[in-house]
């Protein structure tokens, strides 16, 4: 169980030396308390207490990372319930299943899939995350070969053995070494030899069961036996039986500090009905898999799914933003037009993206206002004649440009008037209320 401030302060040197940047080590107690400073920031702590304290701050649902570089997949680390109390951390991973059964072009084919999954949505870059390389045929050969296929078509990709036979996990583990991959299938009847194979090989170990008394059962021999990063499987696969043992593995770790249960959650969701199969991976995204393992992943069901992933892994607190200055769309010259919007992530991307579909090169203005859209930005005060004025002045936009002209949202036309005012010697031009007039407008003018 996590410990108060009051606790962790008796164990801290209560020197109060500031050392930590805190004023007291009551107050950097306090934000140990909350997870929002590192024990690390105290240099005089004691290694006892570094030991009880490391215990007690780290995250009751155990931070792992599989697979390499810059694709590499990061898992667990969450501290609450509900993304409203405090964000949730990592994003669930979603992997395609590729069977050993299938033909060297068709593993080729689905691998390209991954490998060309990535887009760009609002400024992140989305893609399937890892292949999870199954072991249908039983045969370690085939899926030793299949292993090799899948190694040399997605290099970069994270990938996840799937095989209850430790000869089959073995091989295949060796092609991937040092790349971290994720061996699933250790259970009751195969755990010494599968968590071997594990620690010989830096490899995470999936473990799954039939119900949760035996999933934690068997954390608890794996850790044991020297294997501490997991991902678990409680044998769910109806919609209804993920939602409740998700639920309860996610409280179990977070609520009552159950260790055994404090790992991240795998969830295999394929059905032959894709529509079905995209639902079923809803609900692992929304209630708590750190892994959603799919049959399919068309352009459809990844766009749905990655836009439901990334709104659920957004701080609800802050909105995305994009950084505040001048950004050029096209190659625009001196007498290009000069529009201007918020830093909401949201309005930038769709602007941007319209003035780019007029193919007019232009110059977008955008303003920081604390990531708020153009009418929410100037209800609370942050999108103000004043404000625009100041901006524009200090952009240093007019060295690059041959006119004063400024083209403001047209949601906001009422504040033509007071930013001609602010801004001697412009023209302020009253643009579309919705982004998708933009084209129109802008081929109007040029006309």
């Amino acid at each position: 169980m996590a410990l108060s401030g009051v606790e962790i302060f008796k164990l801290l040197p209560k020197t109060n030396c500031k050392k930590c940047g805190h004023p007291t080590c009551l107050a950097f107690a306090m934000k140990l308390a909350q997870r929002q400073a590192s024990l690390d920031s105290c240099p005089d702590v004691s290694e006892e207490a570094k030991q009880k304290l490391g215990e007690a701050s780290a995250p009751p649902v155990r931070p792992i990372t599989f697979g390499a570089g810059d694709k590499a997949v990061k898992m667990g680390e969450e501290t609450v319930l509900f993304r409203h109390d405090k964000k949730f951390v990592n994003p669930c991973a979603f992997a395609l299943e590729i069977k050993d059964t299938l033909s060297s072009e068709e593993i080729s084919e689905l691998a390209g899939q991954v490998v060309g999954s990535e887009i760009d949505r609002v400024g992140q870059k989305l893609r399937i995350d890892a292949i999870a390389l199954t072991n249908s045929s039983g045969d370690a050969g085939k899926f030793e070969s299949a292993a090799k296929l899948v190694a040399e078509k997605a290099p970069e990709v994270p990938v996840i053995l799937c095989a209850e036979n430790p000869g089959a996990a073995e091989a295949a583990v060796k092609i991937f070494a040092g790349k971290r991959p994720v061996i699933y299938g250790a259970n009751s009847s195969n755990v010494d030899a599968m968590a071997e194979i594990a620690k010989a090989n830096k490899a995470v170990l999936g473990v799954t069961a039939n119900g949760l008394e035996e999933l934690s059962t068997l954390t608890e021999k794996i850790k044991s036996l020297g294997v501490e990063d997991m991902v678990i499987d409680s044998g769910a696969r109806k919609a209804k039986d993920i939602i409740e043992q998700n639920t309860l593995i996610r409280r179990a770790a977070i609520k009552k500090g159950f260790k055994p249960l404090g790992y991240p959650v795998i969830n295999f969701v394929q059905r032959e009905d894709s529509l079905h199969e995209t639902l079923m991976a809803v609900i692992g995204v929304a209630k708590y898999a750190s892994i959603t393992v799919l049959s399919s992943i068309e352009k459809w069901k990844n766009l749905a799914l990655f836009a439901l992933r990334q709104n659920i892994y957004t701080d609800p607190q802050v909105p995305m933003q994009v950084e505040q200055k001048i950004y050029n769309i096209g190659e625009p010259g001196p007498d290009a037009p000069l529009f201007i919007t918020t830093n909401f992530s949201l309005t930038y991307f769709i602007v941007s993206g319209e003035i780019e579909n007029s193919r007019v090169a232009s110059r977008l203005a955008i303003m920081d206002c604390e990531g708020l859209s153009v009418l929410t930005a100037w209800a609370a005060g942050k999108f103000t004649a004043s404000k625009i004025a100041q901006f524009i002045s200090e952009s240093g936009v007019e060295k690059e440009i041959s006119h004063k002209e400024l083209i403001i949202p047209g949601y906001v036309a009422i504040l033509s008037g007071s930013v001609e005012d602010k801004l001697s010697g412009w023209k302020i031009t009253i643009g579309p209320r919705e982004a998708n007039a933009i084209p129109t407008f802008l081929k109007t003018r040029t006309a």
